[in-house]
This record gives C-alpha cells, sequence and structure tokens, in this order.
C-alpha cells in the first residue's frame, strides 16, 4: 500500500483526505472500500484491509474521515452535530469518490460509526454500492454504548489512551473529543438511523460481537427487520472489534459472501 492525499473542497473548506490503495493492479475485481470507526484511521485497521483483500482477491481502497489519522483535523472550537454521519455519508463520500474517480459501485466495509456511514450511503444510493460488510453497527444509542463511552472519557483524561491514539491520529485532541462530546451530549441520546434503510438492495453481511461493549445484537437484528435479505454472524467471544477480536472468522464470512454476491 502506498498512502496518498487528496485534497477536497468540503462544506466551504479545503480539507486533506489520508488514503491507501491496495492491490490496484487486480483490474476487474471488486473493490472493497474500508470506513473507520468512531476512533478508528487508516493505520488503526492495521494489516485487516489487505488481509481480507488478499483471501477475496479483491482491491482495496482505505482512507481517514476528516479530524482522524493524518487527514485535516477538527478545528478545536468545531462541534460535530447529530447529523455527522449523514453528513459523511451524504456529502463526504461521494465527493471523495469524485475526487478519486471512482466510477464503480464499491462494496462497503464499515466499523462502527464507518458501519453506520455505510447503511446512510447505502440507503440513499442504493445502486451505488455493490454490497455491505458492516461490523459493530450503529443504528440508534443504547444505554450501554452511552455507559462505555463514558468510561472511554474517563481513560483519556486519567490513563495513556491518549498516547496510544497518538501513534495514529496528527491532531488525538481532534480526533477523541469530535467523537466523544457528539456521543455524550444528550441530544444524541434520540439519533436513529432506520428510516431508509428499506432501500438497501444490495447484498448485506452485518456481524456482531456477542460481548460487544457498545451495542446489543438488536443493532444487527433491526437491520434484518428493514432488510430481510440481510445475514447476519453473531460472534461469541468478542467485543466492538470482530475484526480485531475474531479476524479469522470475520474475513472467511466475508471471503464468502463477496465471492457468492460476486459470482467469483
Amino acid at each position: 500500500m502506498t498512502l496518498e492525499f487528496v485534497e477536497l473542497d468540503w462544506r466551504g473548506r479545503l480539507v486533506r483526505i489520508e488514503h491507501e490503495w491496495i492491490a490496484p493492479q487486480r483490474a476487474g475485481r471488486p473493490l472493497l472500500l474500508f470506513l473507520h470507526e468512531g476512533l478508528g484511521s487508516l493505520s488503526l485497521w492495521k494489516d485487516f484491509p489487505r488481509e481480507l483483500c488478499a483471501a477475496a482477491g479483491c482491491r482495496g481502497l482505505v482512507y481517514s474521515r476528516p479530524g482522524y489519522g493524518r487527514s485535516t483535523p477538527r478545528a478545536h472550537d468545531e462541534r460535530w452535530g447529530v447529523d455527522y454521519m449523514h453528513r459523511q455519508a451524504h456529502e463526504l463520500l461521494p465527493a471523495l469518490l469524485d475526487a478519486l474517480r471512482v466510477d464503480e459501485a464499491p462494496w462497503l466495509v464499515g466499523h462502527s460509526d464507518g458501519a453506520s456511514i455505510a447503511l446512510l450511503y447505502a440507503a440513499r444510493h442504493p445502486a451505488a454500492v455493490a454490497g455491505l460488510v458492516l461490523m459493530a453497527p450503529h443504528l440508534f444509542v443504547e444505554p450501554v454504548a452511552v455507559t462505555s463511552i463514558e468510561g472511554t472519557r474517563e481513560a483519556f483524561r486519567s490513563a495513556d489512551l491518549p498516547q496510544r491514539l497518538a501513534r495514529h491520529h496528527e491532531d488525538v485532541d481532534s480526533a477523541f473529543w469530535g467523537w466523544n462530546h457528539i456521543w455524550l451530549d444528550p441530544a444524541f441520546r434520540a439519533w436513529n438511523i432506520e428510516a431508509g434503510l428499506e432501500h438497501i438492495r444490495c447484498p448485506l453481511l452485518a456481524i456482531q460481537g456477542m460481548d460487544d461493549e457498545f451495542g446489543t445484537l438488536q443493532q444487527i437484528h433491526r437491520i434484518r427487520q428493514h432488510v430481510p435479505a440481510a445475514r447476519l454472524l453473531e460472534l461469541p467471544d468478542c467485543g466492538h472489534s470482530p475484526y480485531r477480536d475474531q479476524p479469522e472468522k470475520v474475513i472467511a464470512a466475508a471471503v464468502e459472501f463477496i465471492g457468492a454476491a460476486a459470482g467469483c
């Protein structure tokens, strides 16, 4: 993989987006687009995108959203609104695909916030997505998520979490507080993205750990209520990050699912 940057005019300002292409030489193979979690970045995926693309024989594209990784940081006086994931799905992602001249329907591989953004994009653009592989998606805010995020805030204030995150973010305060403030905002408790999910037409695999500390299995069960053809995978001995806790099972399930759906 080779790290690159592209500049976008987004919401009236110029932002820099770090991204990497995986195996672009696999012409004609499906493109997997990876969308990271709320405290994630391109580098925090570590080897998972490369390993999944290799196992599936696919190409890949990984990027960091503004505020994360080496992409343009969030201004310290900027507070994200309740609709921040909608903006990422409906504004930033189309602009990025256009800037990178992606003129095909990619598979969206999302984790946590990234999985929610993938759902929002697929619901708005059903013909523009080849398929979805979602890990620990959020459809609505549960009390367990609020409690865990409060605990993460305390770890950031009193433990070594800032130092660990600083290895992956140019501005660790931008990344952490942008995410933490909005998730703990009382107005965010009513956040819900279920409206419109019935418009999704592509193959959908939803994966969740049975020990997820940020959400219950109701998250993926509710996906199936809106998308009856969705395939669900519930993983024991797995927390909020299936690709880290159970990488072999996640890769095997995703490879089988993508292969069957793509006919390859």
